[in-house]
């Protein structure tokens, strides 16, 4: 599959499991599903040192490694972050699903306001789920203990020490400082790859910044036409003549005013979550990118070393021999991952700014069926006056 794919929308991309609409769609396929996982319940806890929110994980299960069917737990942002983390280490070469950040875009929400707790709670959900259908993370032994142990079982799995990564330490994070341009043998399909990165990101934090602008300008409108209807509606107490006019106009105005609400609510629901999900996917890709180079890095410095011989021949040579199968590792599974990701960003981006042209079709035929019928009934109200001042 060429890269120049990901551009093409075709309606023959499959529908992949992981997609958030598909999330919910488990009738045409319920039997490939065995792990459901619903986040909700947020709870405020204040105390002496900090206020912050938890949620309900609530997951329900029919595999084997599973003690019970069911578990239900209480988690906090720092939870989720933890177990990312994990993720990251245990799987440096796999795309793990975006968390959303600590703190909300300045001048959209509140911290702890409904609207922002709802956001997150939204983000977080999707989170799990995505881990929960995909192949190798939702197999992962820390993603279980995340689902099921009680408060004080995860605490205490936390202390047991460093993740995978932190363990390396002085393998992969030393080759990373060492690494510098572009790695001498990476496959041409990697280069693609980061080529193509590189101008998703750039395009995809555009959409982000244009759909946030479009969301301020329409949330100033509907302030601003919540004020016009009601002085029309005062106007007519002091205008006797054309007051039923008036409270025509003013009515509306409030029924567009609420047709705009309603399309800000699917721009904030629909539109804007998507966008700034693939611009923190964009980010996360290119870590990934990175760590398969710095991979592929420590491979060539050990070949090179082999070639100068500067060290031990016999010896290089078996480190090369394991250097090669991780590399091919990581290799097949950035590869199957990137298959993955490309249906899902197919799938989101497609069903998303689909979903914003119909909300659009459907406010503009709403407030134009309104005023249509307004005009009209000035046009009979007209015709009727008419009528009256010619009869003798």
């Amino acid at each position: 599959t060429s890269l120049a794919e990901v551009n093409s929308f075709s309606p023959s991309v499959p529908i992949s499991p992981s997609s958030m609409i598909n999330q919910y769609k488990f009738e045409d396929g319920p039997e490939l599903r065995d792990l459901f996982i619903t986040v909700d319940d947020p709870e405020s806890h204040i105390t002496a040192i900090e206020t912050f929110i938890t949620y309900r994980v609530v997951t329900k299960t029919t595999r084997g490694e599973f003690d019970s069917s069911e578990y239900e737990v209480r988690r906090r942002y720092q939870d989720f972050l933890w177990l990312k983390s994990r993720l990251e280490e245990a799987h440096p070469t796999l795309i793990i699903p975006p968390l959303p950040e600590k703190f909300i875009m300045k001048g959209m929400v509140e911290r702890f306001s409904d609207e922002f707790i709802e956001t997150r709670r939204k983000a977080l959900h999707k989170f799990l789920n995505r881990i929960a259908d995909h192949p190798t993370l939702t197999f992962n032994e820390d993603f279980k203990i995340f689902l099921t142990a009680q408060a004080w079982e995860l605490s205490s799995h936390k202390k047991q020490g460093p993740g995978l990564l932190s363990r390396m330490g002085q393998t992969v994070r030393a080759v990373a400082s060492s690494v510098r341009g572009a790695v001498k043998n990476r496959p041409e399909m990697f280069t693609e790859m980061n080529n193509y990165m590189e101008t998703f990101s750039q395009k995809i934090n555009l959409l982000d910044k244009i759909a946030h602008r479009i969301y301020k300008e329409e949330r100033d409108y509907f302030n601003e036409m919540k004020e016009y209807g009601p002085i029309h509606t005062l106007w007519s107490a002091s205008e006797e003549d054309i007051a039923d006019s008036l409270k025509g106009i003013a009515s509306c105005i409030d029924r567009c005013c609420k047709a705009t609400e309603r399309r800000m609510a699917g721009l904030s629901e629909h539109l804007l979550p998507i966008l700034h999900e693939y611009v923190l996917y964009s980010e996360i890709l290119a870590g990934v990118l990175k760590r398969r180079d710095q991979i592929q890095g420590e491979l060539d410095s050990k070949v090179d070393a082999l070639a100068n011989k500067k060290t031990e021949k016999d010896l290089v040579s078996e480190e090369i021999g394991k250097l090669e199968d991780k590399v091919e590792r990581a290799n097949n599974a950035l590869k199957a991952d990137w298959d993955r990701w490309k249906q899902n960003m197919q799938w989101d981006m497609r069903s998303s700014f689909t979903n914003v042209a119909e909300n659009n079709l459907r406010y503009y035929e709403e407030c134009l069926a309104t005023w249509e019928s307004f005009l009209a009934s000035q046009s009979v109200d007209l015709h009727v006056e008419e009528d009256a001042e010619e009869r003798p």
